[in-house]
């Protein structure tokens, strides 16, 4: 579910002047920024499938699985756009190469964790080094390659194996986990991020920016907070219910927290998100699209792991395969979306495919106590074909539109909305499924919830949208 959002639209381009081809060079550079962005891809997906052995071998409840993915998902959004600047102000390949030996030593520890405190570290370690990872990574991409048909192609490039990525991990991490174990699927993140951090120093130009801007420290310590805050008192609530005096008080501060970072960012000269950017019909309305469609796929596949490993009781393997037809499924749906973007529109794409996403998702509701992973495949292929349609019509809904001057703050809420989307979701929702009594009847609620908040975002995002006469 980590597919760019900006680059994702790119369709086959003609063919190019010799001056806008490639060269050997830049070749190595693309294959070393693209490897390390499927790198942080896979790590979204790789452990899905193992959640319930992990939980086992370290003694997670089931509540506490969501930690596993939420740990990683929270400072990897939360940190995006800080380090984003960061990298602009003191150099975007020094903090590259600094994120890349955060994410492998992180990636290790999470491998031979010896408790869940143990693994939760490395695992919000590793959402440290993704949140410098990914930033970076594109920032070097978009200044090395020169705008044009070289910086399409490379774009292009780089989105399609982002798209990949979370295919690949859902299918290996089955495959490990049932042959290697579970721990082989952090090792093997370690190993990739020692590859590319052995390639890289030689290979990539350094770069920052000249007009060195501002470091909206406040900002992203106040919305960081927050968010932590938040996350830590719905965690809490799910395995100790909502009595306790620690959970309602981390709720509000992550509240106050969250309405301090409204008012730093509507005094900030230089801020993380643009307050006057969020006016706009198009980049409100198509952020809160991208918002629910993140969110609430990242709660689906959460959910269906539980299924139909717990109540189907299939292998790791096995699941793995499911998820695997849903990312081919996406793929497909990747290179077919702009068809339809250019025939209805982005603004109609993107409420038709939230529709379509939410419908499909009440049918998973059909799925049985002792069967049905069939029908879970097919429902969830063809959900996520409709979610991929929402992902790159938002992106496309945002940016438009906007002058050019600003595009780097409307792409950023891009960005940011995909990061706190696949943070908030399983939180939000994953815990009505692990703290019922019954797993079945507790997916089911999640699955009815979900697809009741797609339709109704899918409608107000239609509405929202509709093009003033």
């Amino acid at each position: 579910m980590t597919i760019n959002t900006q680059t994702a639209t790119i369709g086959p381009q003609p063919a190019a002047p010799e001056h806008d081809r490639l060269s050997g060079r830049s070749k190595l550079v693309l294959f070393v920024l693209c490897a390390a962005q499927f790198m942080v891809a896979l790590d979204f997906s790789v452990l899905n499938v193992a959640l319930p052995v992990l939980g086992k071998d370290l003694g997670l409840s089931r509540s506490g699985l969501q930690w596993a993915v939420t740990a990683f998902a929270l400072p990897s959004g939360g940190f995006l756009l800080l380090f984003g600047r960061i990298a602009d102000l003191y150099g975007r390949k020094r903090l590259f190469l600094s994120g890349l030996v955060l994410f492998g030593a992180a990636s290790l520890l999470a491998a031979l964790a010896w408790d869940p405190a143990s693994f939760l570290t490395g695992r919000a370690l590793q959402g440290l080094g993704a949140a410098v990872i990914v930033p970076t990574g594109m920032s070097l991409l978009t200044t090395t390659f020169s705008e044009g048909p070289l910086r399409d192609k490379a774009l292009g490039i780089s989105g399609t194996l982002l798209s990949l990525g979370f295919t690949i991990g859902m299918v290996l991490g089955g495959v490990m986990t049932d042959t290697l174990g579970w721990r082989s699927t952090m090792g093997l993140l370690g190993v990739a991020s020692a590859v590319v951090l052995a390639l890289a120093p030689g290979l990539l130009p350094e770069s920052r920016n000249t007009d060195r801007p501002r470091l909206d420290v406040p900002g992203a310590v106040t919305v960081t907070g927050g968010l932590l805050a938040l996350i830590y008192a719905l965690t809490s609530a799910a395995e100790r219910g909502f009595g306790g005096v620690d959970v309602w008080g981390t709720l509000l501060v992550g509240l106050a927290l969250l309405a301090a970072f409204v008012v730093v960012e509507s005094r900030s000269s230089a801020p993380l998100v643009s307050l006057p950017m969020l006016k706009r019909r198009t980049v409100a309305w198509g952020n809160l699209g991208g918002l629910v469609t993140f969110s609430m796929m990242s709660a689906v596949v959460f959910v269906l792991t539980l299924y139909l490993q717990e109540t189907l009781e299939l292998s790791a393997f096995r699941t793995g395969l499911v998820f695997g037809v849903q990312g081919i499924a996406s793929v497909f749906a990747g290179s077919y979306a702009p068809r339809l973007i250019g025939r209805f529109g982005a603004r109609r794409t993107l409420a038709g495919s939230l529709a379509g996403q939410g419908v499909l998702t009440a049918a998973l509701l059909a799925t049985g106590a002792e069967s049905g992973a069939l029908a879970a495949t097919v429902a969830v292929s063809l959900a996520s074909m409709c979610h991929l349609g929402a992902i790159i019509s938002y992106g496309l809904v945002v940016t438009s539109g906007v002058p050019d001057e600003e595009q780097g703050l409307a792409t950023g809420l891009v960005t940011t909305t995909q990061q706190v989307g696949l943070t908030i979701g399983i939180p939000l929702l994953g815990v009505l499924a692990t703290t019922q009594a019954s797993l079945f009847n507790g997916v089911r609620t999640v699955l009815a919830i979900d697809a009741a908040i797609v339709l109704v975002a899918a409608l107000l995002v239609s509405l929202g949208l509709r093009r003033r006469q």
